[in-house]
């Protein structure tokens, strides 16, 4: 599956916005990439454009692609319920945004490369689909042969617990427990998810 491999930073400069986590090279060049991005006039952005700006960086977030993102969006718009709230929690049942969110990785791409290489299970057992949904109850650890690379401890040791209420972590065993679907109050991303209702709903 195609992925970006570019700077990190000139996504982030496009936003305006540290999307991916700290960025001291986002701090030196808070304006748009490009030529000329230093020098560009700011021209009123259409209603269209805010809304695909919004959902572009949603997808850029998640590290998510247009058609993946799409069949996201339509199961979102299934469940009942607020369509943009159910979004954001679908793509934070994501397992690698699950793995991310332990402190198994630093970053979501991290995140992603542990799970298709198969140092992830859900439950005892290996899963390497990283849009894998998890469940309630569900069980992620580390492999027990993955264990002990450092990778995944250096990632460990800088983490805070108690930042995300739906999940637990046990140390001993490597492991977190997926409590419940997050709330859309305790998503720490900034994304106006109404935009990309609307976008969609046009």
């Amino acid at each position: 599956m195609a992925r970006y491999i570019g700077p990190k930073t000139k996504i982030a400069r496009k936003f305006g916005e540290a999307i991916f986590g700290v960025d001291k090279y986002l701090e030196k060049k808070n304006y748009p990439p490009g030529q000329h991005g230093q020098m560009r006039k700011r021209k009123k952005v259409s209603e269209y454009g805010v809304q695909l700006s919004e959902k572009q960086k949603a997808k850029s977030t998640y590290g998510v692609l247009e058609k993946q993102f799409a069949r996201t969006y339509h199961e979102a718009a299934r469940m009942g319920g607020i369509t943009g709230a159910n979004l954001l929690i679908l793509l934070e049942c994501r397992l690698d945004n699950v793995v991310y969110r332990l402190g198994l990785s630093p970053t979501r791409a991290g995140a992603r490369q542990l799970v298709s290489h198969r140092h992830i299970t859900v439950n005892g057992e290996v899963v390497n689909i990283p849009s894998y949904s998890v469940r309630v109850g569900d069980v992620i650890g580390v492999r027990e042969k993955s264990k002990s690379m450092e990778v995944i401890a250096n990632s460990l040791s800088g983490v805070k617990r108690g930042r995300y209420p739906w999940l637990e972590w046990n140390q001993a065993t490597m492991s977190g427990r997926f409590l419940q679907k997050p709330e859309r109050e305790d998503i720490p991303e900034n994304i106006k998810e109404q935009l990309i209702v609307e976008l969609y709903s046009k």
